[in-house]
């Protein structure tokens, strides 16, 4: 899990905000508007809501912040990275890359 942030607020809402997960297995990401303001209890539920109820519970969660609430909420196994992991973050850096291109394009147009 990464969170973009700093990005142009969304047409009718105020989301500046993404949160990427990419399935470890089958490479699917998944973009998450968020705002930056959300507390960890409003993001673990926007998970909940949103991912769980599509892919299921998680059984590893791979992320390079403290994640409590999501652990406790979930009751998966937290794993750690080091600040810079090129194999565990090398995907998520690509996905973000997309993600911006495809904003960048979305505002371009009006859309």
């Amino acid at each position: 899990m990464k969170w973009v942030t700093g990005l142009p607020p969304g047409c009718d809402r105020s989301d500046n905000s993404c949160l990427v997960i990419v399935d470890r297995f089958s490479k699917t990401p998944i973009f998450l508007p968020c705002h930056k303001d959300d507390t960890a209890m409003d993001k673990a539920l926007l998970i909940w809501n949103r991912v769980i109820s599509w892919t299921g519970i998680f059984t590893n969660i791979i992320s390079e912040a403290v994640w409590t609430n999501l652990h406790q909420l979930f009751g998966a196994k937290l794993s750690f990275s080091t600040a810079y992991h090129p194999q565990t973050y090398g995907l998520y850096e690509r996905m973000i890359q997309n993600l911006e291109d495809m904003v960048r394009r979305f505002c371009a147009y009006g859309i």
